[in-house]
């Protein structure tokens, strides 16, 4: 029996249980609970744990499940009628969580606290130089005067990109914040850095930006021409579909071994990988996203990521 945890509309979702083909499947998303759903967790007094989880008319016995897909779950949410929303929206997201986390089945791409670990971009950064990857010079720091110093010393040619989080809230807007070239015009506002850290890096030439998708243990690698368009040339999150091609990847072989062995190192069953392929042949490491999405990779180059995704499922083996 497999769980997929999910918000509505998910197609990254419906294309991997399409998949599924003879699998007792059950996709459910957290925000029904607690208006649309019920959960239990019982400890008879016998040594044993029951977990229920009460939807659609059925009560599935979450201990008989075989895998979990932690994919894009949303929070509960409270009734509209319930006093204390917030209150209450905190004790139910308390008690799925620690209900997922006790889990003892597979969970792709890992359970909560592992993915909320493996996507921290510090940890990443020491976990890859470890397994020996080619890094850019990166200084991370809310100390104003190493900043200017790592800007002098390369020449002004560096990007900055945040810690953790692409996605801003202000003045009630929402931004998004990419990897972006330091200007001139950014230095004199550099004394802000006190205020909050950020990650700095010298600029990497590229040829291509390079996505490596680690499934199990499968890879499949695919590279971005970002730098023939002006929307990519530093971040490719800016996606021009009509003027960046994305083609299928051939990756030397000593760097397939190093992402296969990043995603085990941190503990994931799963996790997209972003390089930069240099002019001079060199794939240089920037970050691993333990919960990446992967469509737009499988329907620009045919690499069969979500029947991937589906065999691992399938199959309920822990890495």
């Amino acid at each position: 029996m497999i769980l997929v945890l999910t918000c509505d509309g998910d197609e990254h979702a419906e294309r991997v249980v399409g998949t599924l083909a003879g699998a007792d499947v059950t996709v459910f998303d957290p925000a029904r609970f607690p208006a649309a759903a019920t959960l239990e967790i019982g400890h008879p007094g016998d040594g044993s744990t029951v977990r229920i989880l009460g939807h659609g008319g059925r009560r599935l016995v979450l201990d008989e499940l075989t895998a979990v897909w932690y994919r894009r779950p949303g929070n509960p949410v409270a009734h509209p009628s319930t006093v204390a929303r917030e209150h209450v929206e905190e004790e139910c997201r308390v008690m799925v969580e620690s209900l997922w986390d006790g889990l003892g089945c597979l969970t792709v791409p890992a359970s909560r606290p592992v993915i909320d670990r493996a996507g921290r971009k510090p940890y990443q950064l020491e976990v890859a130089r470890r397994l020996g990857f080619d890094l850019p010079a990166t200084l991370i720091t809310n100390d104003p005067e190493r900043f200017l110093d790592f800007y002098v010393q390369h020449e002004g040619r560096v990007i900055t990109k945040p810690v953790h989080g692409n996605q801003l809230e202000a003045g009630g807007e929402r931004f998004g914040r990419f990897a972006a070239p330091v200007t001139p015009a950014d230095l004199g506002h550099a004394d802000a850095l006190r205020l909050c850290p950020v990650i700095v890096q010298a600029y990497v030439p590229k040829r291509v930006e390079v996505r490596v998708t680690v499934v199990g243990g499968e890879l499949f690698a695919a590279e971005i021409h970002s730098q023939v368009s002006n929307h990519t040339r530093y971040d490719w999150r800016h996606y021009d579909p009509g003027a960046t091609p994305i083609l299928a990847h051939d990756l030397p072989d000593e760097v397939s071994r190093r992402c296969l062995e990043l995603v085990g190192r941190l503990g994931l069953s799963y996790g997209a990988i972003d390089l930069i392929l240099t002019p001079d042949g060199r794939h240089v490491f920037l970050e691993i996203n333990p919960n990446g999405q992967f469509l737009w990779i499988e329907d620009a180059t045919g690499l069969p990521i979500s029947a991937a995704i589906g065999e691992l499922l399938k199959s309920g083996v822990k890495r």
